[in-house]
């Protein structure tokens, strides 16, 4: 298994088409001083799949996708999202791009001073402003719903649990309906029920929303639940790349060192 024979994701029946990339990336690299953290980095990300994202702590993984949505600049190579070509954006038209993208950071990041409702209010009255009072309160409820966190809607973040949090950052990042979905390490910090649990929420958000997702996890309980296909990253470029039925049976002693 290597990067030249890639195997393609087993797209799910409720996916918004069945074939093509909704993102490319070719030859990227990224280098902080003299680190080089990305070289030469290629991948693509199919529609409606899951591609999750393994590699040793300071491999690149949260750089990457932070150079996807614009948040870092890149020295060479390219990224095309949904046809964008994310370095010749300007910012209005990155902000445009940005809306089609939900970033589930690994905080969390909500606003501590808000409540859960006005939490998820802000990115819609800031993207979605063809709907009306009543359609985004119901937009709440309904994504809300779906993390199964309704009874919530008026709690402040301090009043919630880790995992509590996480599912409130995910329905604030799909309150917008993003075609696009990053995940930065999802399960970090959780206990493995809550971690499982958050799991079956990205595969449930998969097929609800019918997103196509990168996910960053060293958590390889997740990566086998989730993943159509799984990238490993090393020295800045992909290592491997194939299902995860595919680096289960790998015998690289990288892979190894995650699977066993």
């Amino acid at each position: 298994m290597s990067e030249e024979t890639t195997t393609a994701a087993t797209s799910t029946p409720d996916t918004k088409a069945k074939n093509g990339p909704v993102m490319l990336i070719k030859d990227l690299s990224k280098a902080f001083g003299e680190l080089k953290v990305l070289s030469g980095f290629s991948a693509e990300l199919m529609q409606g799949e899951n591609l999750v994202v393994l590699g040793k702590s300071g491999s690149g993984k949260s750089v990457l996708i932070k150079c996807i949505v614009g948040l870092l600049s890149y020295d060479s190579g390219s990224i095309t999202v949904m046809g964008d070509e994310v370095s010749a954006l300007n910012r209005k038209e990155l902000n445009v791009m940005r809306q089609k993208v939900g970033f589930l950071f690994q905080s969390g990041a909500l606003y501590d001073s808000m409540t859960v409702r006005e939490n998820l209010m802000f990115p819609l009255t800031r993207i979605r402003k063809d709907l009306c009072a009543d359609e985004m309160e119901a937009k709440i409820k309904e994504v809300l719903e779906n993390v199964g966190l309704a009874d919530a809607i008026d709690k402040m973040p301090s009043e919630l649990s880790g995992g509590m949090r996480k599912r409130i950052s995910l329905a604030r990042t799909i309150v917008v309906d993003p075609d696009i979905m990053l995940y930065d390490e999802p399960t970090t910090g959780l206990d493995p029920v809550t971690s499982d649990e958050i799991s079956s929420l990205i595969l449930d958000v998969q097929k609800k929303y019918r997103t196509s997702s990168i996910i960053i996890t060293h958590d390889i309980k997740c990566a086998r639940k989730v993943a159509d296909r799984i990238l490993m990253i090393n020295d800045g470029k992909v290592h491997l790349m194939g299902t995860p039925k595919e680096f289960e049976e790998s015998d690289d002693e990288l892979v190894a060192s995650f699977f066993n």
